[in-house]
């Protein structure tokens, strides 16, 4: 992918996040107001940190910010915000959310800004962000709560209904949005989910 040197890259080097992507979430979150004071926050895909700095600011101090990624966490700035935990994981690990349960009784939003490696072949890397994506639903059933909030990035291709057509099961309103942060010639939207619903057959497991 190429480095643009561009508006968004120098406003994240002036305002000291990581990388431009955090324009990605502040877009989102200017508009539709999905991240509030206190909630419990899971970053998926989390590094190099500007989506977990950007979300615990807002969520202050009485707000938990959970980031996992594959890669080791570098250090990132502890501001007067909300507490950032990092943790090294891959996203399908099954230990991954039996410590998540362990320390945290669950979410009240699950970001995802994870991408696959990318091939050069649209098809490929619209599966295999296809891949990623179903896993973050599979964590939602699992560790958000009830009227939750999902973003999650995901590259647009022919299977891209279907799986917009399974968020729209999970939550009561699904959006997909464009950031103007994000490359015009992209193929990644982010589905925006408020309202989780839990699936039937897990209402009636809890019950």
């Amino acid at each position: 992918m190429r480095k643009e040197k561009d508006y968004y890259f120098h406003k994240a080097k002036k305002e000291k996040y990581p990388a431009r992507s955090v324009y990605k979430l502040e877009e989102a979150q200017l508009k539709y107001r999905f991240l509030k004071p206190g909630q419990r926050v899971l970053d998926l895909g989390c590094h190099p940190g500007s989506w977990s700095l950007y979300a615990a600011n807002i969520i202050g101090p009485k707000g938990v910010l959970v980031g996992v990624d594959v890669q080791r966490p570098g250090d990132l700035p502890q501001k007067p915000d909300a507490e950032i935990h990092r943790l090294c994981y891959d996203v399908f690990s099954e230990e991954l959310v039996g410590i998540v349960h362990k320390k945290w009784p669950g979410f009240h939003v699950l970001l995802s800004d994870m991408a696959p490696a990318t091939t050069g072949s649209q098809y490929a890397d619209h599966q295999q962000s296809l891949r990623l994506c179903h896993r973050v639903l599979e964590l939602a059933e699992r560790l958000l709560h009830d009227n939750g909030v999902l973003y999650c990035k995901v590259f647009q291709g022919e299977d891209f209904p279907a799986f917009l057509q399974e968020c729209k099961v999970l939550f009561t309103t699904v959006k997909v949005l464009k950031p103007q942060s994000s490359r015009q010639e992209s193929r990644e939207v982010f589905i925006l989910g408020q309202g989780y619903r839990r699936p039937r057959r897990q209402q009636e497991t809890i019950s």
